[in-house]
């Protein structure tokens, strides 16, 4: 297959970490676009960059990409999705890919009717330790799964005007932080949970400020998450096993993994690939996603975390501008 130009719609934090991973890996990236049209001139020039648009919307109709990146606010996901869709482009999309799983269901509609790939650029599905432990759950040495606890919590200024608490930007801990939670619970539970409660506590501009979640699916195994964004917690996992238990820190990017075995307390490390690599691994399984392996990029996984956050915020009355607007209410 000959080498795809990407496009990155974006030049935020993450735009430049994929800038990076992308050059660490041997991909072209051959665009960008962004509001503003200075910051994509500087992007450009940081990475060698060949094409700059004038207005981002022209990558859309440029012949020359194949695939584009999508990095802009949650909120603008859609329509993007669906012009680049229309215009026969690859798309990989940070997360949450999109505001609820009306929006995901018709943008995967398109894609599918045109034969795209589209996917949700979450790091849990492509990092290698998640793939060797799975293949330890697999042999049956550590047991029943049972439960899992996760929690993720972020401290951000108690600013109401930045994006993380500003509801015109679809802000909050859900679809900001939540997600790789809920995305590393669907991972390795058995089924999608069919059983969802939660207590959420809403930041003065409405959105959710820090939430509790308890899951359990047809399977009877459990999850609890526990969310926060202006209260600091470690980055860890934990999943139960009737004859382990398997402890993670930093796990959307996770390198090791610590299996403590209920019999005699010994315990086993699991290392598998690199946090500092964990968007090569993403670009790389996007590539092979497209070259005819589409299951590498989990997009049935990204469905289920999609239903169970749309669940989760319809149970807290919490919605967004454009889905108050929508046609499809969710």
């Amino acid at each position: 297959m000959d080498k795809l130009n990407w496009a990155v719609l974006g030049t935020g934090v993450v735009a430049n970490q994929m800038a990076q991973a992308m050059q660490g890996v041997g991909c072209k990236l051959y665009a960008v676009g962004n509001r503003t049209h200075s910051k994509a001139v500087d992007f450009a020039d940081k990475y060698g960059i060949e094409k700059v648009y004038d207005d981002l919307n022209d990558m859309f109709y440029d012949d020359n990409v194949d695939v584009i990146y999508i990095t802009s606010p949650h909120n603008t996901h859609i329509d993007f999705i669906m012009k680049a869709l229309e215009n026969g482009k690859h798309i990989l999309c940070e997360k949450s890919i999109t505001l609820n799983s009306v929006e995901l269901e018709k943008a995967l509609k398109k894609a599918d009717g045109k034969n795209l790939v589209l996917a949700e650029a979450m790091t849990i599905y492509h990092m290698p330790l998640y793939k060797k432990l799975q293949e330890v759950i697999r042999s049956g040495k550590l047991g029943k799964l049972c439960m899992a606890q996760m929690n993720f919590g972020s401290y951000k200024e108690y600013d109401m005007k930045n994006r993380f608490f500003n509801r015109n930007l679809a802000g909050g801990a859900l679809l900001d932080i939540g997600v790789y939670a809920l995305s590393f619970v669907r991972m390795f539970l058995n089924s999608c949970p069919d059983q969802i409660t939660s207590q959420v506590k809403l930041a003065p501009t409405g959105v959710d400020e820090q939430a509790g979640i308890l899951l359990m699916n047809r399977e009877q195994e459990m999850a609890t998450v526990t969310l926060s964004l202006h209260a600091k917690q470690p980055k860890r996992g934990m999943i139960s096993f009737d004859k382990a238990y398997v402890e993670m820190y930093e796990y959307p990017r996770g390198q090791k993994a610590v299996i403590t075995y209920t019999e005699d307390g010994h315990t086993e490390e699991i290392v598998a690939g690199a946090t500092a690599d964990a968007l090569g691994y993403e670009v790389e399984d996007m590539e092979q996603a497209i070259a005819g392996h589409p299951e590498l990029m989990k997009l049935e996984l990204t469905e289920d975390v999609m239903k169970m956050m749309t669940r989760i915020r319809k149970d807290w009355g919490l919605t967004y501008p454009e889905e108050e607007h929508a046609t499809e209410k969710i």
